[in-house]
């Protein structure tokens, strides 16, 4: 039975939760629709649109670092806020690399924004560490879910950002960031006055006194991403939730960061292509209370084969379009949000599910690290494929990683209930 005073802690936690993602949603995907045209701008070619993308993933995986090693050590407030902080400096940085004109500061701006994907991705754990085992999956897809607000508002605000910039004085593509430091600044705020208590250090703190009742040890933190990926490694079900993770996330990012590109080549206008990317993260983040009840009810197994055959249906498609705007590729954009959702939450509930307490902030981070990494290559590849061989190669290549994940799940038995 819950402590009490329990549930009031968890509400507290998820509302606080839910507010920052809104705004972190909003920071982060202000300027993904612009994001592969601003480099394409500022670097004078095609070949270079994908690294702005590629380098904000990146950036999510080099930024993941020093923010689970904070998270292990001081709980998930400070952690949660700096990736916040730093994508604000990134966006504000994107920003003069359009004015100036300066492709290496917008690359390091990118590695800087990708702050932001780093504390929406840890935030879906934050909100299971007080959560009843029998509610994880809910918990996690209500935190998923709610990035949909600030996410489908955040590319259609590349419209009424025009004006802005112009009053500004900025270049047009770097309108959409000004709302991205505005959110992002405010989230941090959020996060610092709200996040309390800590729901990970409450979390170790309800560990150790039960351990103290029962008479059984409880292990100390362990702050080492190393010894996170071994832990995860070391569990078969942990171990395909990572890959379904990676190459999931790996999928979605290649295809995603070049169909603005692909779109605009055919004359597609801003506004459509705001729109396209717009139901493409509705299809991320709308569906996942959904998904995270399917988890819940049948298992992290059977709603990742889903997943896979989504995403596999979703790059088909998408490989069968030509440049600009159709109705076949916002079909296949809105379903390669949907099979994302159905990998990134059943993985990250068997993950959630199977890590003990000692290990749970290093082995989720370092799975967010290696998804990370995972799909940052991939989004530098996106680029080389698509110059070299169009958008039709981009898609058929990551229908092939799509596959792999259905077959790696199917080997895998049902993931056992969460324990407590």
């Amino acid at each position: 039975m819950d402590a009490p005073g329990t549930d009031l802690v968890q509400r507290r936690t998820l509302t606080t939760l839910v507010l920052s993602q809104v705004l972190g949603g909003v920071g982060l995907s202000a300027g993904v629709a612009v994001g592969a045209l601003l480099a394409e701008e500022v670097s004078g070619s095609a070949t270079w649109a994908g690294l702005g993308g590629t380098f904000q993933v990146l950036g999510t995986a080099l930024i993941t670092i020093p923010m689970t090693r904070l998270i292990a050590v001081r709980g998930r407030r400070p952690g949660l806020a700096l990736g916040y902080a730093l994508a604000a400096l990134g966006a504000l940085g994107l920003i003069v690399a359009g004015v100036i004109g300066n492709f290496p500061l917008l690359l390091l701006a990118s590695v800087l924004l990708g702050g932001a994907t780093a504390s929406n991705g840890q935030a879906r754990y934050a909100a299971v560490d007080l959560a009843p085992s029998a509610r994880r999956g809910r918990h996690l897809s209500l935190v998923v879910w709610v990035t949909t607000v600030g996410s489908v508002l955040g590319p259609n605000l590349v419209g009424p950002s025009e004006p802005v910039a112009r009053a500004l004085g900025l270049p047009v593509l770097t309108g959409p960031y000004v709302f991205s430091v505005v959110g992002l600044l405010i989230a941090v705020v959020v996060l610092l006055l709200r996040l309390r208590p800590d729901p990970l250090l409450e979390a170790r703190r309800r560990a150790a006194a039960a351990s103290e009742g029962s008479g059984v040890a409880v292990a100390p933190p362990n702050h080492s991403l190393v010894h996170g990926l071994r832990v995860v490694l070391a569990h078969r079900t942990s171990a395909i939730a990572l890959l379904t993770l990676a190459f999931g996330h790996a999928v979605m990012v290649s295809v995603m960061v070049m169909t603005p590109l692909h779109m605009r080549h055919g004359h597609a206008d801003l506004t459509v292509i705001g729109f396209v990317i717009s139901l493409h993260i509705l299809g991320m983040f709308a569906f996942s209370p959904i998904t995270g009840w399917a988890v819940d009810r049948f298992g992290s197994r059977p709603v990742a084969l889903v997943g896979s055959l989504i995403l596999s249906t979703a790059t088909l498609l998408a490989s069968t379009t030509g440049t600009g705007a159709s109705t076949i590729l916002t079909i296949a954009l809105f379903l390669l949000g949907l099979g994302w959702s159905c990998t990134f939450v059943s993985a990250s509930s068997a993950l959630a599910a199977t890590l003990p307490m000692a290990d749970r902030a290093t082995g989720q981070g370092a799975a967010d690290l290696v998804m990370s990494l995972t799909a940052a290559g991939a989004g530098a590849i996106a680029g080389v494929i698509v110059e070299a061989a169009g958008f039709h190669w981009l898609s058929l290549v990551s229908l092939g990683f799509a596959v792999v994940i259905g077959l790696a799940v199917a080997g895998v038995g049902r993931v056992p209930a969460p324990t407590d």
